[in-house]
């Protein structure tokens, strides 16, 4: 068997040195073919459009986000600054308050009645006339240490006994109670009768003016 082997590689003969000659029997690799070659670039394109559609898609299916297309908003046609119906923000007690403000010597718009002309002529006695309202029952001078509430101002004493007797109507804890008609002297000369309810100390005139405001009357402690 070494003998073969020595034969085939002539190693036998001295002079010769088979690891100096050219190998020509031995074949090499041509490379690739051109089709591999040719179906690795169809698949490296393949993949590569692969990866192009699904960023595509992600960017156009995808919920939630910003959306526009980047225009600027334009300003709006006419006045931006619209006064709210509702202002809101918090109400002291007697903003807005005709009687308040009446008190304070504002003008509140009210305007005095001419008093009734008195008639030329008696009428004859054989004529029956109507029976005469009532006159208002004289108001109780207030006892020292006495609380007023006052219920508002009007530009005669009439029209103040008018509001007590309808409050009165409303109010039963106002049957019992004094009441005062204040004579003031306004701004520009003009005359204001405060109606007042009057009560025995600041407690009870809190409590009274408490329960008006409950029943959306307004008031005022006079002290």
């Amino acid at each position: 068997m070494n003998n073969t082997n020595n034969n085939g590689l002539n190693l036998n003969d001295p002079d010769r040195l088979p690891w100096l000659e050219t190998a020509d029997g031995y074949e090499y690799d041509d490379g690739a073919s051109p089709l591999k070659v040719v179906a690795m670039v169809l698949a490296g394109l393949a993949l590569l459009a692969a990866v192009v559609g699904v960023v595509y898609w992600l960017q156009h299916n995808r919920t939630g986000g910003a959306n526009g297309n980047g225009e600027l908003i334009a300003a709006p046609v006419g006045a931006y600054k619209v006064k709210p119906q509702d202002a809101g923000g918090k109400r002291f007690e007697g903003e807005g308050d005709s009687a308040f403000a009446a008190s304070e010597g504002t003008k509140t718009g009210a305007t005095l009645v001419p008093a009734a002309k008195v008639a030329a002529a008696a009428p004859p006695a054989a004529m029956a006339s109507a029976p005469a309202a009532a006159p208002a029952a004289p108001s109780a001078a207030p006892s020292a240490g006495a609380v007023m509430v006052q219920l508002g101002a009007f530009g005669d004493s009439a029209k103040a006994d008018a509001a007590w007797a309808a409050l009165n109507k409303r109010f039963g804890f106002l049957a019992g109670m004094n009441r005062k008609v204040a004579e003031a002297n306004v701004e520009g000369g003009r005359k204001v009768f405060r109606l007042q309810a009057v009560t025995a100390n600041s407690s009870e005139a809190q409590q009274l003016c408490a329960k008006l405001k409950v029943a959306g009357e307004n008031c005022l402690i006079v002290r």
